[in-house]
């Protein structure tokens, strides 16, 4: 895939389907903070960015063993959900 084909398919997942199927990127990132906190009871304070960038964290991991375009479209992908959701928080 070239890099605009990839952009589009990511911009194309985060305000479609995907939107659609977890609702809104910052609740469900939140959620997910709440989940990872309590799992550590709490002695670790996940943000919703911390989730987007982790998801990208362990996308790049995928990438170590296999290049599929679809991690790299996932990455765009939260790399667009990151830049949106920390500017609707404060950074820690």
């Amino acid at each position: 895939m070239k890099r605009d084909e990839i952009l589009e398919k990511a911009k194309e997942l985060v305000n479609g389907d995907r939107k659609k199927d977890y609702g809104d990127a910052w609740l469900n990132h939140k959620r997910i903070a709440d989940y990872w906190s309590n799992y550590f009871d709490d002695e670790v304070k996940f943000t919703p960015t911390d989730v987007v960038v982790m998801m990208i964290l362990l996308k790049i991991a995928r990438v170590q063993n296999s290049c599929t375009d679809d991690s790299f479209i996932d990455i765009c992908g939260y790399s667009a959900i990151a830049g949106e959701i920390s500017q609707i928080m404060d950074w820690k």
